[in-house]
């Protein structure tokens, strides 16, 4: 997988999750302050999508995972 692609599946498992820890009628409800990292997440994709910048993009660069995918043909 590639930088975005794993920046895709972190964002999307973070909202899921504090969502349901933030929404009183769940589960596995813990507190309604759950929702603002909810409303973290969507800001820094927000600014991620104007800027290009994200540090979780940074970290997994750091850490080795490929920018793009690498075709035969190219």
């Amino acid at each position: 997988m590639t930088v975005e692609r794993y920046i895709r599946v972190f964002a999307g498992s973070f909202i899921l999750l504090s969502l349901a820890l933030g929404i009183e009628g769940s589960p596995i409800f813990v507190s309604k302050w759950f929702l603002a990292f909810t409303a973290f997440v969507g800001a820094n994709l927000l600014q991620f999508g104007f800027t290009d910048v994200c540090p979780l993009g940074w970290i997994l660069k750091k850490l080795g995972v490929p920018e793009e995918r690498r075709t035969a043909c190219a």
